[in-house]
């Protein structure tokens, strides 16, 4: 009689095709813990990276910008649009405002190099008027208290920044031109 395998037993048989039982070998609790770590510390990593680069939500406080922007309205933050460009003229971008470390929404109104002058409540750009369609109907920008005119000269880098509710809005008139640095991102509406 020929000599034949032993049949193996049931717990090490192989199936093969649909009905195929595939044995995964046990992972113990410490692989498991290790495996749940990775992924809350990737998930986390992901939140803070396109958070701080991407893509934040932002409410607006106040109403410096009024009527474009409302009092606690919600809207985005594009964070990584100024890493490929600067920022433009009539562009709304959050700023850390130089006067409080918080966060502020303005309007670019000059750009690196420009020279503003504010005067009979009018905002003019290297010497030309600048529309503002988006100001409310006789909405003037007045300079600040004691003063008649101001000059404004934007150095390199640096941007003039105002708020649309030019009577309620701590903007550029009070402290100058801002540093690019301080521009965080673009809103999105």
């Amino acid at each position: 009689m020929p000599d034949s395998d032993p049949v193996p037993p049931a717990r090490d048989l192989l199936l093969t095709g649909p009905s195929a039982i595939v044995r995964k070998p046990q992972s113990s609790f410490f692989q498991r813990f290790a495996e749940t770590i990775t992924i809350i510390t990737l998930a986390v990593g992901c939140y803070f990276f396109i958070s701080h680069f991407i893509v934040q939500s932002v409410k607006v406080v106040g109403e410096s910008m009024r009527p474009t922007l409302e009092n606690s309205q919600q809207y985005l933050l594009n964070r990584w649009v100024f890493y490929l460009r600067a920022p433009q003229r009539t562009e709304i971008v959050v700023i850390r405002d130089p006067t409080d470390h918080g966060l502020s929404v303005k309007r670019v109104i000059a750009l690196a190099g420009e020279q503003v002058l504010l005067t009979h409540g009018s905002v003019l750009v290297n010497g030309k008027p600048i529309a503002e369609p988006y100001l409310e109907p006789r909405m003037s920008t007045f300079t600040g208290p004691y003063r008649q005119d101001q000059f404004f000269q934007c150095g390199k880098d640096e941007y003039f920044v105002l708020g649309d509710n030019r009577n309620n809005s701590l903007d550029s008139r009070a402290y100058g031109p801002i540093p690019r640095r301080n521009i965080l991102g673009l809103i999105v509406r």
